[in-house]
């Protein structure tokens, strides 16, 4: 299964990602209206800045994913490409998962409970936050490593 994987050592910290990658999810026609009119869109993708390193937390669509075992009202869930994936209509916003995932990677939410990567499934092709890296830092890919 293809994933975003981030390269820290050529992440410029520029947080472009998530700002394309709220823009991806905010259902607006540009930049501009994502950003400027409303309550801003939340990422799905956050960058952590260090003193000599840069690097992207997003989901890593686990194959035990723990916060789908942790999820008491199955709005979590991982399906047949192995996509981790929310059921907004379910989840109760009790946060389970934010406490239950390794990474990091499940944030909470203003407007819905919880966000988190969906490897922008509705776009049909390369995740936002992997096109707009300048750096080429993020990545979309399948790799043999194990979990």
């Amino acid at each position: 299964m293809k994933k975003v994987y981030v390269n820290e050592e050529r992440c410029l910290g520029c947080h472009l990602c998530e700002y394309f990658c709220g823009y991806a999810h905010s259902g607006k026609d540009s930049m501009e209206k994502a950003y400027n009119y409303g309550t801003p869109p939340v990422a799905r993708i956050q960058i952590e800045e260090g003193d000599n390193i840069n690097f992207a937390v997003s989901c890593r669509h686990c194959e035990t994913p723990v916060c789908v075992k942790s999820c008491i009202t199955g709005a979590l869930s991982r399906d047949e490409n192995g996509v981790i994936t929310v059921d907004e209509s379910r989840c109760i916003g009790c946060f389970t998962c934010i406490l239950s995932c390794p990474y990091g990677s499940i944030v909470p939410d203003g407007e819905k409970p919880i966000k988190k990567c969906d490897l922008c499934v509705q776009n049909g092709g390369e995740p936002a936050c992997v096109a707009a890296c300048p750096n080429r830092a993020i990545v979309f890919e399948e790799r043999g490593e194990a979990e």
